[in-house]
This record gives C-alpha cells, structure tokens and sequence, in this order.
C-alpha cells in the first residue's frame, strides 16, 4: 500500500471505530507499517486540516470527529483532475484561498486508484505566475461575509484616486479573472462593486450589516447580466428557487 492509499484508510479506520480513540501501536499493526510511519501520517493528515486528534494517558489514542469529516467519495479520474485545474486556480488573490488549500489536501487524502494518479499527473503540469495580494484585506474580506458584519476600506479606483468606505458586505462576483467584493456603501449611499486588488486595506468591525440583495445591488450595473455558477447548483437550498439571470 503506498503513502496516499495509506492516509486514506487511516482516515476510514478512525472513522469507523469515532469516537474510541485507537492507540499507534493498534493502527502499526492494522496496516503493517512502523509506529513511526504512522505517527508520520498522522502528523500529515493533520497538517492537511484533516480533524484528526490524540488523547494522552491510559485508554487515550487517535481519532477524529465523523461529522466534520466526508464519507468515502469515489471520483472519476475526469472528475479529479477538473477538481486539480479548479483549486489550482485558487490564488493569493481569490477568497478563500487558504480554505481552497486545504480542501485540496484533503481531496488528495481521499482519493485512490486511477483518479488520483490522474489529479497528481496533472496537478504536475500546472503552474502560475504569482500576483502581489494582502492577505490581510482578503482574510478580512472574507470574516465580513461569513459573519454578515460592516467593514471599513481604503479603496483605490481606476483613475488612482483613493477614498475610504464604510460598507455593508453582500457577495462576491467574478468576472474576467478579476474578483469584486459587491456592498451597499454606506458613504455613497448606493450598492458598488470594489475589486479586490484595488482595496488597500480593510479593518473588521463587529457591527451587523443590514441583509441586501445582490442581485437588486448589481440591478442597472455594468454586472447587471451576472448570473449563478451552474457548479455551485447543488450547494443552493432547495427551499430556494434558483434566481432567474439578472438584468
């Protein structure tokens, strides 16, 4: 068994047995390694995200938290290489990045046979030309959204006038590579778009934003015509109807 078929049912071993921790001289023997291999493979395993845990002392070892980890996941090798192009597109630039990282560390750790030699044999030709990012106004931007709250900006536009925004966070859109945080700014009373790699900085605050609808915030825009990406269909609640293209 190589290391990436190992990882992967390590995770399963942990799962099937979660929550009893199992001890490092139980997981050895399962799969026939060293303890030292399987220490190795568990400090990887975390490193990757992956919600491993030990418990010191008598009746302690290893295990991992079912519900913040995917049951078996079999992807078609057309499958796993479009997930390798689609993360490695995730730059310093992108929101969340950092997350996309290690979701793409995961997927590795689950995936075997003919499908992940086909993400690694591709993930290898690959590469890109790293862009300038502040990863403070990203990680910033990317607390606002998650946790609905005001943000404070130093924008840039495109005549290289700078200008400072108290905004009400409300999407994201993405178009021509480029990404726009879209918000009702408050010091221009209307909703705008501000593309991230013009925002020079950005303060968290922990005051709530008033809930806005994106799509009446691109209404009469020059983003007016953006539309869902079909591939995050099936994450949209199904109490929701989908939204017709805007205009």
């Amino acid at each position: 068994m190589n290391r990436t078929a190992r990882l992967y049912a390590l995770v399963e071993e942990l799962r099937a047995t979660a929550p009893r921790p199992l001890t490092v001289a139980a997981l050895a023997a399962r799969f026939e390694v060293s303890t030292r291999t399987v220490q190795r493979d568990l400090q990887a395993l975390m490193e990757a995200g992956v919600p491993v845990r030990t418990a010191p002392g008598r009746g302690g070892g290893w295990s991992i938290d079912p519900e913040m980890t995917l049951p078996p996941i079999h992807f078609t090798a057309d499958e796993a290489s479009a997930l390798a192009v689609a993360l490695a597109a995730a730059d310093g630039c992108t929101p969340y990045a950092d997350a996309a990282r290690t979701a793409a560390q995961k997927i590795a750790v689950s995936m075997t046979g003919r499908a992940s030699a086909a993400a690694q044999e591709l993930a290898a030709r690959i590469v890109t030309l790293p862009s300038p990012s502040d990863s403070t106004v990203r990680t910033a931007v990317e607390h606002a959204l998650t946790t609905k709250t005001v943000l404070r900006l130093s924008y840039i536009d495109a005549a290289g006038r700078e200008s400072h925004r108290v905004v009400e966070p409300a999407g994201l859109l993405t178009a021509d590579g480029r990404w726009y945080l879209i918000a009702w700014c408050r010091t221009r009373q209307a909703g705008r778009g501000f593309r991230l790699d013009r925002i020079t900085g950005a303060a968290p605050t922990t005051e709530q934003a008033q809930p806005k609808d994106l799509t009446e915030l691109l209404r009469d825009s020059a983003a007016a015509g953006a539309v869902h990406p079909t591939t995050l269909a099936p994450l949209t609640p199904s109490s929701r109807k989908p939204k017709a293209p805007l205009r």
